[in-house]
């Protein structure tokens, strides 16, 4: 009760300060978050959806975009933190530098059924599907925004596209121009700086170049003491954006990073409590060039092609990853008729790792190149002008686990005014099996009172499946709000499990009891929930946005079968999670943004409820120079938020902390 009532009553600080300011104007900057009607929000072109430009507020799918200024003026340093300001999106720390996250599913480390990219570039690792988040970094305020659509975008995005898409955009080169500085630090974030410039190259092309680095302090444990896990990590890219003619442009971008993370590994051994705390550090680095080629045959018909070559490597005492990707994909949109809009697309992607394990964890084989082949067609049919229209797809993959694959989806849009959008899905998607599920082998404790450990050996595995059904409902009311409403039913099978071999004893020495464990496809979960989202602009200078989800399990896990991740269990996620932002201009020079989260306990994470609240002050007494202080987690002095479910670290709670920094723009 007392962490409510402080919560109300520093949100609405920054809230009647935004009443009394009425202010006669804003910064010099980019547009002032506070300035943009919500008819600008509603109508920004998403193209996630249906891989074409597209009004947010006529999408047929529950689809949400966080802009550029949302994310400079939150505070968050990391892309994953950025997503707490999603609704239906749990994000949570593991630890200082690992997070669990998710949508319409239960978040951890290792997600397996979510999409992401960085302009069009796949970013996971198909080690486990998932996405090593603290690989991932940009100079926030490149991003023009993210585009996060939550549920099933298999049929343009392919297997993986289950729970979600997140799509982070980037600004062209030719809206970065000039240069720009950022020095900072505090009490976790304890020094961080970037630096980008951007120039044109010719009267047609434009470039910028950018460097990015940081050092964080470690978490505590739930005693307070300090963990090491502290971190550091440098990155550094280029773009180029050149328009070539009227027709044709080409953007061709690169990134290389080099870092280290502080952990401590909790390893299985023979001996009690048989379980050994390792500190050790995970050195990792990598790189990446992109090259795209567009080329606009009319207003409605263009042709797009993109390449990239992806290179990463992470070495820990749990093991050692080096992987190559290559990928290639084609896209042709065009109008046969004024009712036909058809985008389809082919592509082709390779990778090859070499993986080096340990005593607890190996490949088998240790070096492997897997291979896909995609096709995918889709129709968006016009069935009344401007008011109704149907949208029909299906994506077409080859795999080298499970073969021949496909994933249709069928979407409506009812528009009955340009302020009000109903609609619905039908979609049907895959996780295919990953490298780690099907090629790896481990030694894990099973059971620590009696030393009993588990051997797996991989094996054969089908795709998962999720069929999922959607109804959404969009409506702008007024000039000064706006609400957005899905609700979703999923129906996942075949998701994997564990099947026990009957128990041996291994003489050693020491002598120990071994389960021997196989893969399966016999757990089944419905989910079913509900996310809200709504946007008020309160004053012409104060504009409050928030979001509600909530979600429910329903698992089916046969007899004799063990769950190994915890899907099967309807606490392992928050079913209930909320936040609200308020974001005020002060005056002609002065923000004040407050976020305030809600999320549910997670039991099976040992994981309570918690409300959190940030804040950031920024000042602005001259055009080219910003200055700003942050506070983070300010209602507690420490909270635990998730655990490692899979490749146990330990895990660290998330302090309250505080940063200050200045940027200069020239």
């Amino acid at each position: 009760m007392i962490r409510a009532t402080l919560l109300a009553a520093l949100v609405m600080v920054g809230t009647c300060a935004a009443w009394a300011a009425e202010p006669g104007g804003t910064p010099k900057q980019t547009a002032s978050l506070t300035k943009l009607s919500l008819e600008d929000l509603m109508n920004v072109n998403v193209t996630s959806v249906s891989k074409k430009p597209e009004k947010l507020s006529e999408a047929a799918a529950a689809v949400y975009v966080l802009t550029g200024e949302e994310i400079r003026r939150s505070g968050v340093t990391t892309i994953p933190d950025a997503f707490r300001l999603v609704p239906g999106m749990v994000v949570g720390n593991i630890d200082s530098n690992k997070w669990s996250l998710n949508t319409r599913d239960w978040p951890s480390r290792f997600a397996n059924k979510l999409l992401v990219l960085v302009d069009g570039r796949t970013i996971y690792t198909p080690l486990f599907a998932g996405v090593w988040w603290e690989h991932q970094d940009l100079v926030l305020e490149d991003i023009d925004r993210i585009e996060v659509i939550r549920g099933p975008g298999a049929t343009l995005w392919g297997a993986n596209a289950v729970n979600g898409v997140i799509n982070i955009i980037t600004k062209s080169a030719k809206d970065t121009q000039g240069g720009l500085v950022t020095l900072g630090g505090g009490t976790e974030e304890k020094l961080f700086g970037e630096v980008r410039y951007g120039g044109k190259a010719g009267e047609h092309a434009w470039y910028r170049v950018w460097a990015k680095s940081f050092d964080r302090d470690g978490s505590v444990d739930a005693a307070g003491a300090d963990l090491p896990d502290d971190w550091s990590v440098t990155h550094t890219g280029f773009r180029v954006d050149w328009d070539a003619s009227d027709a044709d442009a080409f953007t061709v971008e690169g990134e290389y990073f080099d870092g280290q993370m502080e952990q401590i590994l909790l390893v299985p051994v023979d001996v009690a409590p048989f379980v050994l705390r390792l500190e050790d550090t995970a050195n990792v680095s990598g790189g990446d060039v992109l090259a795209r080629w567009v080329r606009t045959l009319d207003d409605d018909s263009e042709l797009a092609l993109q390449v990239y070559y992806d290179r990463t490597k992470r070495a820990e005492a749990a093991g050692t990853e080096e992987r190559d990707t290559a990928d290639i994909d084609f896209q042709h949109r065009f109008r046969p008729s004024d009712r036909h809009d058809i985008v389809w697309g082919l592509r082709y992607r390779t990778t090859a790792d070499e993986l080096a394990g340990s005593s607890v964890i190996w490949w088998e084989p240790a070096e492997q190149t897997d291979r896909l082949y995609s096709a995918f067609i889709q129709d968006e049919i016009t069935l009344t002008p401007e008011r109704l229209s149907l949208t029909v797809g299906s994506k077409f993959e080859h795999n080298d686990y499970t073969g021949f694959e496909y994933q249709p989806s069928v979407r409506i849009a009812y528009t009955p005014s340009p302020r009000r959008t109903l609609w619905a899905a039908v979609s049907r998607a895959l996780r295919t099996p990953d490298r780690s599920s099907v090629t790896m082998n481990f030694f894990s404790l099973l059971d620590p009172t009696t030393g009993t450990f588990g051997s797996y050996g991989g094996g054969d595995l089908d795709s998962e499946e999720l069929l999922a059904y959607e109804l959404g409902y969009r409506v702008q009311p007024s000039d000064r709000f706006s609400l957005d409403v899905a609700t979703y039913y999923h129906n996942l099978s075949k998701l994997t499990s564990w099947d026990l071999g009957m128990p041996a004893v291994d003489p050693g020495p020491p002598a120990r009891t071994v389960v021997p464990i196989t893969p399966g496809n016999q757990i089944e979960v419905d989910i079913y929930g509900i996310e809200l989202a709504f946007n008020f602009a309160a004053t012409d200078h104060w504009r409050l946005r928030g979001g509600y989800s909530f979600m429910h399990y329903d698992p089916t896990l046969p007899a004799g079968v063990m769950d190994p991740g915890g899907v099967a269990t309807d606490e392992s996620y928050p079913p209930h999670t909320a936040f609200l932002r308020s974001s005020a201009d002060l005056s002609a020079t002065v923000q004040l943004d407050v976020v305030a989260r809600y999320v549910d306990a997670r039991p099976a994470a040992d994981a309570p409820s918690y409300v959190g609240l940030d804040a950031r002050l920024a000042w602005r007494p001259m055009e080219q120079l910003e200055l700003f202080v942050v506070g983070r987690n300010l209602l507690e002095d420490q909270h635990p938020e998730s655990i490692a479910n899979v490749l146990a670290t330990e895990r660290g709670e998330v302090e309250r902390s505080a940063y200050a920094g200045v940027t200069w723009r020239f």
